[in-house]
């Protein structure tokens, strides 16, 4: 069945895959007829109760979970375009994106792992007061059975939706070229910047994923992903309604729960970054769980470890090992490799162009260059974005006049088409999975008022891959020290931008026209400081 928008998967799903298990989340399980009919719930509630109109952008800032996909999966249904928020954001930064996106309506989780999301939102909102607020922000919807006054528990939000004919009407408004998300992304001017998807990008990309990866119906798979990544809620929750796989949502990664997860759920797919999976293979107690179930992961995001390809197959079992290369700009996939690949190929590049794309490296003068040529990875096809949201200039500056999404990535193509990533040109490390970008770190670090300058760059870390290493200027007389620095942007920002170590400096090195020289300080981090 063609379907042309996700409303109309998810309606899809429901009645074909009806009495198989949609979604098993702690001691609650669910089938798919049973996820429709709370889809369709919340698509009311929105419409009824958030006043969601066609177009409208509606923000969910949560861990994975049942109550993020019914809530996702039914604002879109009423119309809305999603918003999801990085769950390691802090309140600041989250109404940042509220405020820019102009989101009419907020699900925010309650507590997750041990911070009161709803507190940090409500103090965010009253450092607001003299700066505007969020005007656009109409409604707060808890997901939990408790709320401040003035937002509304989730259980009272559902019960104020009803009209399954309504919703029926709203999802058939919608259709291949509908606006169907916004995600937040950051870009070396350090400022989130939110990517315009719609409805037949998104369904076009991962029907290609979920057949180029081999995922069929019976599969059971574990969501670690996190859902506010395309990774997490694209490659994740909505090609397990293409293909009528099992959805079993983990809030946050821990080794050992993922193991026992494997293990007493039988799970049979695992995508995840490098990190993860190395930390599967390297478990101490790996042995102990029955993983055979285990047939098939897709990995990408970083560099993948010498041997980690054979390790997977040998001690996990696993018989389907993939490589991708993806941003959010280009629906989140550009290239993948092929389940007929060579294991030399899977553990050294990131496949081939996905069908219906193309991907080209060029010189710094924009002209196309050969295989083994290093240069700018671009790429033009269906799965480009179709804008920055309320940022012409930055979306000029990434196209170019042909339709080449420049990703300001570095990387070389092979003589078959096979690319390999070999730098950033955009300077972004990545800490566990999760992109840092140094602008975006450095920006916050410099509201604090006893730094005057500061640069980051990323370095080497057995555990995470990369972490942030900052260059700070001091204040004159200030008695700063790293550890405060540290403190401070634990408070200050979401965990994976805050640098894991920081060295002073009295001044950054700096081109003729302003520039960092982040090679110099790239020079600098094999030397140990007595400031460190």
């Amino acid at each position: 069945m063609t379907v042309r928008s996700i409303p109309e998967l998810v309606r899809s799903a429901a009645e074909r895959y009806a009495d198989t298990e949609a979604v098993v989340d702690g001691r609650t399980r669910i089938s798919y007829a049973e996820l429709g009919a709370r889809v369709d719930r919340a698509a009311a509630a929105c419409m009824a109760n958030g006043g969601v109109r066609p177009g409208d952008r509606v923000a969910i800032w949560a861990p994975n979970s049942l109550d993020w996909i019914v809530a996702a999966l039914g604002a879109v249904s009423a119309g809305a375009v999603l918003v999801p928020l990085n769950t390691r954001f802090k309140g600041t930064e989250a109404v940042d994106v509220l405020r820019r996106s102009g989101a009419r309506l907020l699900f925010v989780t309650g507590t997750f792992l041990g911070t009161s999301y709803v507190a940090s939102l409500r103090r965010a909102l009253a450092g607001e007061a003299g700066g505007g607020g969020l005007p656009a922000l109409q409604r707060v919807v808890v997901l939990s059975e408790d709320a401040p006054e003035e937002f509304v528990t989730w259980t009272d939000f559902l019960a104020s939706g009803e009209g399954e004919a309504e919703v029926r009407a709203r999802a058939s408004t919608l259709g291949e070229g509908s606006l169907s998300d916004l995600m937040y992304t950051s870009g070396t001017t350090g400022r989130p910047r939110g990517v315009l998807i719609t409805h037949g990008q998104t369904l076009r990309a991962f029907q290609t994923w979920a057949t180029l990866a081999g995922l069929r119906g019976g599969d059971r798979y574990l969501l670690a992903n996190p859902f506010f990544h395309t990774f997490g809620y694209k490659a994740g929750v909505l090609a397990c309604l293409m293909r009528g796989a099992t959805m079993i949502p983990q809030p946050v990664f821990d080794a050992t729960a993922t193991l026992a997860h494997i293990a007493t759920e039988r799970v049979t797919v695992l995508p995840g970054p490098p990190t993860l999976l190395e930390s599967l293979v390297n478990h101490p107690e790996r042995t102990s769980y029955d993983l055979t179930s285990l047939r098939m992961t897709v990995t990408g995001a970083a560099v993948i470890p010498d041997g980690l390809v054979g390790r997977l197959r040998r001690d996990l079992g696993m018989e389907t090992v993939l490589t991708a290369y993806g941003l959010s700009e280009a629906t989140g996939i550009v290239t993948m490799c092929r389940r007929e690949d060579e294991d030399t190929v899977i553990a050294t590049t990131s496949g081939r162009a996905i069908p219906g794309t193309e991907v080209r490296v060029v010189a710094p003068s924009g002209s196309p260059v050969g295989p083994g040529v290093k240069g700018e990875i671009q790429v033009r096809g269906f799965n480009v974005m179709r804008g920055y949201y309320d940022d012409e200039p930055a979306t000029r500056e990434a196209m170019t006049d042909d339709g080449w999404l420049r990703t300001g990535d570095v990387g070389v193509l092979d003589p078959t088409g096979n690319l390999r990533i070999t730098d950033r040109l955009k300077d972004m490390y990545i800490v566990g999975g999760f992109n840092a970008y140094p602008a975006e770190t450095e920006r916050l670090l410099r509201r604090h008022p006893d730094i005057t300058d500061a640069a980051v760059i990323g370095v080497p870390d057995p555990r995470l891959g990369e972490v942030g290493r900052a260059y700070v200027v001091r204040r004159a007389g200030a008695a700063l020290t790293p550890d405060d620095v540290i403190a401070w942007s634990r408070r200050e920002m979401a965990n994976y931008k805050v640098p894991r170590s920081v060295e002073f400096v009295g001044e950054l090195p700096r081109n003729a026209s302003g520039k960092v020289l982040k090679g110099e300080l790239r020079k600098r981090e094999s030397a140990p400081s007595a400031d460190q």
